[in-house]
């Protein structure tokens, strides 16, 4: 990993002048290989990423629908009516108690009893470090397209001079 930005460090480099850059290479079937085993990890890793991205974007709504929540049973003065659905279209009116601590599920079948000022501050912290970790993603998905950009024109410049270099007789043969 880059320490500076957190990312994997993987970068593709341009190669402006492929004749030059083939000079210094055993063969184009070397070169081919090796660039295709980058566009695999850089695929691979883009797969992790909008993973995580997608992940990120369904539970930020879960931890703001829970803080304001949260919120509004602080706010709530006495015992409060309300409809509560039994069944499917069975409702019933129920009365909610004031209530001076609440119940999260942190995950793992763990649920942890917090006052109402504790659990605010600690879904605060996490909607706050989930937008964070969803612009990470984001922008790392970004860089990540980049460098997959990068390596697909590196194999068509490289195939391509393969060809050409084929069809003039210098060089090798190409395995597909």
């Amino acid at each position: 990993m880059d320490s500076a930005t957190q990312r994997p460090n993987l970068n593709s480099f341009f190669i402006e002048d492929v004749a030059q850059y083939m000079s210094t290479q055993e063969s184009t079937e070397a070169v081919l290989e090796q660039l295709n085993n980058e566009y695999r990890k850089f695929k691979y890793l883009e797969g992790r990423l909008v993973d995580q991205r997608e992940n990120l974007k369904e539970k930020i709504p879960d931890i703001e629908r829970t803080l304001n929540a949260v919120k509004h049973l602080q706010k709530q003065a006495e015992t409060q009516k309300t409809n509560f659905e039994l069944t499917n279209g069975l409702w019933i009116e129920a009365e909610i108690p004031k209530a001076e601590h609440v119940f999260l599920w942190l995950g793992a079948n763990v649920m942890v009893e917090y006052s109402h000022e504790e659990a605010v501050t600690l879904l605060s912290n996490n909607l706050e470090q989930g937008i964070k970790s969803l612009e990470k993603a984001e922008d790392d998905l970004a860089y990540m397209k980049d460098q997959i950009t990068v390596t697909e024109v590196n194999i068509a410049r490289v195939y391509n001079w393969g060809v050409k270099q084929r069809r003039t007789g210098g060089a090798p043969k190409v395995e597909q």
